[in-house]
């Protein structure tokens, strides 16, 4: 028996061997195909910001002739307000509504995970229908009360509603890394005399840093990019966010100054790329477990 042991395997029972080379790289060599091509949009924004204007839509080659870096002085400062008042308004803007999304939507998903309330389930429900209506249904209505209220040309419209809990997308999010948190800890908690508010901030908060953080740069990234929400209620140009700045770049008569559109483009991404780039690993954390409460 001890000789079968150690007898070498037949060709029969040979261990499976690896991937072939030629195969992995075959593989390799079809996914830097597909990363220059998703990657083609960006290079292409990167090098029309140091072409010249004539460069950018008549010549074919990537590459420009002469690399002119004026385009970013010219953008930042060649407007009558400076892109630097653009960048700080979608700044303020961007960190108000991550914490108002972070307090408000997890204040929510605290009392639909461990609260006892009338109607729970019905107001959870109804909640997650919001989820399917289209923004646009609504536009109208909040339009009438802001004017009403004369926030119109402020950033108010675009921050309050943070506060009050209106993405359900990440309410619904919190709710499931909740559920997954043993509920002993809210039973021993109680027994030393905790109220809900101090099982909220002492038990739950630190215990949820994944899908916070999640929630956080989600909200960062889509109020960065927000184009429309500023067009319909900002409308004097020194209260503009980076989106409606890089539009006055574009003129409807056709006189564009297409280098200094780009140029900024490029320095606008640099915000958006930081914060992935540092929070990525909270960001899948967050997701993945999220996913995976029930």
């Amino acid at each position: 028996m001890t000789d079968a042991l150690l007898t070498p395997a037949g060709p029969d029972h040979a261990p499976e061997e690896g991937r072939p080379w030629y195969l992995s790289l075959l593989i390799h060599a079809g996914l830097i195909a597909a990363s220059v091509v998703m990657l083609y949009p960006l290079l292409w924004m990167l090098a029309g910001s140091v072409k010249d204007q004539s460069e950018i839509f008549g010549q074919a080659s990537l590459l420009p002739e002469k690399w002119d870096f004026t385009a970013y002085t010219r953008g930042w400062s060649g407007m009558t307000v400076s892109f630097g008042t653009y960048f700080w308004n979608s700044l303020v803007i961007a960190v108000l509504s991550v914490i108002g999304n972070v307090l408000s939507c997890s204040l929510a998903a605290f009392a639909f995970a461990r609260l006892q309330f009338w109607g729970r389930n019905f107001w959870f429900a109804l909640m997650l229908g919001t989820l399917m209506l289209p923004y646009h249904v609504t536009l109208i209505p909040q339009y009438v009360l802001f004017l009403k209220l004369g926030w119109i040309n402020t950033i108010l419209p675009l921050v309050v509603p943070k506060f009050l809990a209106v993405d359900a997308f990440f309410i619904f999010l919190m709710v499931q890394f909740f559920r997954g948190i043993p509920r002993e800890l809210d039973e021993a908690a109680m027994m030393d005399g905790c109220s809900p508010w101090r099982i909220y901030f002492r038990i739950m908060l630190p215990l949820s840093l994944p899908v916070l953080a999640t929630a956080a740069i989600f909200s960062f990234i889509w109020t960065w990019d927000d184009f429309f929400g500023p067009l319909i209620y900002l409308s004097n140009s020194g209260s503009y966010t980076v989106q409606l700045g890089l539009r006055s770049f574009v003129d409807s008569t056709g006189n564009s100054d297409w280098s200094g559109l780009f140029a900024m483009s490029n320095l606008s991404l640099i915000p958006v790329f930081l914060i992935f780039l540092f929070f990525q690993r909270l960001l899948i954390e967050g997701i993945a477990t999220a996913g995976l409460k029930r």
